[in-house]
């Protein structure tokens, strides 16, 4: 057993409101930058929806993620190394820019130096912010917001296409009989990353010490496969450097022991920051699991409990800092996937072991208990009215359980008794005894979940250690670069020059002669995850 810590994030979609301050002050952040209009690290979606870019779930299309081979071996959906170098020059399953949108900006100034006396009010008219030419608003990253487009689009929602057909009978676009929630989506930062694996130039890794995906700007040759083998489109390319670029998980700031700034800026507290230790002799076993639907179990499986003794032990044989395995302890994201379990995985099916999970969202329960013409302090009411709740659970097990309905039932059922027993607990004082038994859980682990959930303060929700002592030097001498951290040579973004030593390349995939596709040497010295070399070939 080989134990590795992961920064990992919990979202709980109840509380998002849609108002897209995490996709703003991202975009301010990271890709204020020429060749990146385009681009959104953080960008919210409104489901039912086709999203941003368009389909990006449909991988039939675009062949994203892993799949199992005849023999039961994982391998890239985009194929293997000679597959890729037939295309290494011409890459058809690649988003255009209007799958993506094309960004426009406004000439201001038509409307401040307009001189008085005008009979016809001037108007500012959209060019396009790669070309400059005029061109007309047809799409957007968040041009569903809402539902504003879902009556033309949204009806070819992939989700929607794999559902049940009594289920997506059910799902429709009218007037007070639709649904919607917004889903917040940035890299994965996946346990087993296609675009690692199908990086040709290697330029790609895993950082070993907590597990963010990133680019060296230096390696990266814009063959775009990384592109390609994300299923979550997540990876996108610089028009300008010709460069990748993706989300760093605001690395600087998790360094320092600050949350994203995704995190920090969030109005509706959902998002939660912390440490999952995991056994990555695991990882390759739990990704090859052969039922889609058990995939989601064993991704729970590859976690370890911080709480453990032995674990913490064998932690502490791995290198891992005190402060960290202190902090695996406190960690949200722990409780909220393996000890409460209603955090679930974004499309477990591509097989990447996602490291961004959701708490799913629960429709108006009890106004559908009442409805239904059933008694909302009744627990088995309550569960049963799980199933006819407005967002359809068949579409939420499209999202995040690879199509097992059940799953999300259950963990709608604890979300439903974790609101109904607090509601009697604060009116009454009394305790819903036949709630508790129904989800298996005690009276003071709900109490627990209802305070992470609801009122967590700030420190409960970010427990992030701060990067381990012997690495302080190297962080001050970055803080001290100036500019965008994407920009500056050196500087605390993905322009660190890599150095490979003591590994050899075999047909672009960097290899360690006793483990073969696991690690990379980074710049630092340190080793950067590249998993599954099998999955390569």
């Amino acid at each position: 057993m080989r134990i590795r810590a992961q920064v990992a994030m919990v979202m709980n979609l109840d509380k998002c409101i849609g108002c897209h301050t995490c996709s703003v002050t991202c975009k301010q952040t990271w890709t204020n930058r020429e060749g990146t209009e385009y681009v959104w690290f953080n960008n919210v979606e409104t489901k039912p929806g086709i999203g941003y870019p368009k389909h990006y779930e449909d991988q039939d299309r675009w062949h994203g993620g892993w799949q199992l081979d005849a023999k039961g071996r994982l391998t890239l959906r985009s194929g293997g190394r000679l597959k890729r170098l037939t295309r290494i020059f011409a890459n058809p399953d690649l988003p255009t820019l209007d799958d993506y949108y094309e960004p426009a900006t406004f000439d201001k100034d038509i409307l401040v130096n307009a001189p008085a006396g005008l009979k016809d009010t001037p108007v500012k008219r959209p060019h396009s912010a790669i070309t400059g030419e005029p061109m007309a608003l047809t799409w957007g990253a968040n041009w569903e917001d809402s539902l504003g487009g879902a009556h033309e689009n949204a009806g070819t929602d992939p989700n929607i296409a794999r559902m049940p057909a009594e289920a997506a009978a059910r799902v429709k676009f009218e007037f007070e009989k639709t649904f919607m929630f917004h889903l917040p989506r940035i890299c994965e930062h996946c346990l087993n990353p296609a675009c690692v694996s199908a990086c040709p130039s290697g330029a790609m890794y895993k950082r070993e010490e907590d597990g963010i995906v990133l680019v060296d700007q230096d390696r990266c040759r814009g063959w775009r496969m990384c592109v390609s083998a994300c299923p979550y489109k997540k990876v996108y390319v610089n028009h300008a450097t010709g460069k990748a670029e993706k989300c760093t998980f605001c690395f600087p700031r998790i360094e320092a022991g600050q949350p994203t700034i995704c995190s920090e800026t969030c109005v509706g507290r959902l998002r939660y920051l912390g440490i999952v230790l995991y056994d990555e002799d695991a990882v390759l076993a739990a990704a090859s699991v052969a039922d889609e639907k058990d995939l989601l179990d064993a991704q729970r499986a590859v976690f370890l409990d911080p709480h453990d003794p032995a674990v913490q032990q064998a932690a502490r044989e791995s290198g891992l800092p005190e402060v960290w395995i202190d902090a695996a302890g406190r960690s949200p994201v722990w409780r909220l996937i393996s000890e409460y379990r209603i955090a679930l995985p974004l499309h477990p099916e591509y097989r990447t072991l996602p490291m961004v999970w959701y708490v799913p969202p629960l429709s108006p329960v009890l106004d559908a208990v009442g409805a239904a013409g059933r008694d909302d302090t009744d627990a088995d009411d309550v569960f049963h009215t799980i199933r006819e709740l407005r967002i359809p659970v068949e579409y939420l097990a499209e999202l995040f359980t690879a199509g097992d309905a059940g799953a999300v039932a259950g963990v709608l059922m604890k979300l439903a008794a974790m609101r109904s027993y607090m509601r009697a607990r604060t009116l009454d004082g009394t305790v819903a005894q036949d709630l508790l038994d129904g989800i298996g859980m005690s009276a003071a682990q709900v109490e627990a979940m209802y305070r992470l959930l609801a009122i967590a303060k700030y420190d409960e929700r970010y427990v992030i250690p701060a990067a381990h002592h012997r690495d302080a030097a190297a962080l001050e001498a970055q803080a001290a670069s100036a500019g965008c951290s994407l920009d500056c040579e050196g500087g605390p973004g993905m322009t660190e020059k890599a150095t490979v030593e003591s590994f050899h390349l075999v047909g672009g995939d960097q290899v360690h002669p006793g483990r073969p596709g696991l690690f990379a040497k980074r710049p630092d010295g340190r080793r950067g995850l590249t998993i599954n070399p099998r999955g390569a070939s």
